[in-house]
């Protein structure tokens, strides 16, 4: 089964804890450790957000280690993302382009091969969020980085580092409203 059937399951088995007037607003895939597939799924209603992890048979989770280790891996993979080539990786490779066509500086090629790189680790969505996966992402945005001259400490790394609050207010969110409780 590919990722896109598992994604339907997971929202029909989410749909399932459903309270009256709920539904199943977004997942985000995460497999924190390699055979750990975990759905988190947020539950949208006119009067508040709920959540629920599930796993790869559709079955809810309550370890709060578990679902900790999902939520921090997905969030973290959203923010390389986010972040890969600054920001504007599409805005970027066509700076890129036009700089070879008009000027042709030494090193553009490798520049571009790099920024093409990072489009290729970050992939077309849906994506599974993992450890290797974000490995993968950041040593293509380092691989950019250092081809477009980037000294001293990475800028990708400064914005990962800086989002562990959010991720860990991400958590915190999702503890205090999630469907079941938690061991």
């Amino acid at each position: 089964m590919g990722l896109t059937e598992e994604l339907d399951a997971a929202a029909v088995a989410a749909q399932a804890h459903a309270a009256p007037g709920e539904t199943v607003g977004a997942i985000l895939a995460a497999e924190p450790h390699p055979g750990e597939r975990t759905f988190v799924c947020a539950f949208e209603s006119p009067a508040e957000r709920t959540w629920l992890a599930i796993d790869i048979d559709g079955g809810p989770i309550t370890d709060r280690g578990r679902l900790r280790a999902a939520i921090s891996i997905a969030a973290l993979c959203e923010v390389a993302e986010e972040q890969a080539g600054g920001g504007e990786l599409e805005e970027l490779r066509g700076r890129l382009v036009s700089l070879r066509l008009t000027e042709s500086p030494p090193g553009i090629e490798e520049a571009e091969s790099a920024a093409l790189a990072l489009e290729s680790a970050i992939g077309a969505p849906p994506r599974v969020a993992s450890p290797a996966y974000l490995d993968a992402v950041a040593a293509a945005t380092r691989r950019l980085e250092a081809a477009l001259g980037s000294e001293g400490e990475s800028p990708f790394t400064v914005a990962l580092q800086q989002a562990v609050g959010a991720v860990e207010e991400l958590t915190r969110e999702i503890e205090s409203a999630y469907k079941l409780p938690l061991t």
